[in-house]
């Protein structure tokens, strides 16, 4: 046990497979289910155009499927845009959430490039993901009262 009394996580294996047009589905429902509060708070939850959005945008070969133990828990896409590299499509399953996951994945991700990119992407104001990606070293380029545009230099070591 934690000196706070809660019980150590124990570490969770995943990997990586290729995203395909068979995933549009569930990581589309998946981001339904994820991004579902941060949008409500905002004003802004649409359950048919939550998925849209997904649907409209999805392109497999940028996309990633995060697997653990055999199973599907997320997906996270990386879409080349001339200087910068766009980081989308990156969620988690509510139950992977808060276990270190999502910190493995975004570091491995962005220690895979050697290229001086920017990288850059868009959280949802006030959302709790945005700790995240200030923790691996995104700069807020600018917001609005929906979105935060965050970037990051892709030659950056932590």
């Amino acid at each position: 046990m934690k000196h706070d009394d809660r019980p150590e996580q124990q570490a969770i294996e995943w990997t990586f497979r290729a995203g395909s047009l068979s995933d549009a589905e569930w990581i589309a429902e998946l981001r339904a289910v994820v991004l579902r509060s941060d949008l409500e708070r905002l004003g802004r939850y649409d359950p048919r155009r939550v998925r849209e959005r997904f649907l409209d945008a999805f392109t497999p070969s940028f996309t990633r499927v995060i697997v653990s133990e055999g199973r599907d828990i997320g997906s996270i896409a990386i879409r080349p845009d001339g200087d910068s590299l766009w980081v989308e499509h990156f969620y988690l399953e509510p139950s992977m959430q808060g276990r270190g996951v999502g910190g493995q994945v975004l570091a491995r991700v962005l220690a895979e490039s050697v290229s001086e990119r920017v990288y850059r992407l868009n959280v949802l104001r006030g959302s709790s993901a945005r700790r995240l990606y200030e923790r691996h070293g995104f700069v807020v380029e600018r917001e609005d009262p929906v979105d935060v545009l965050m970037n990051r230099r892709s030659a950056m070591t932590f």
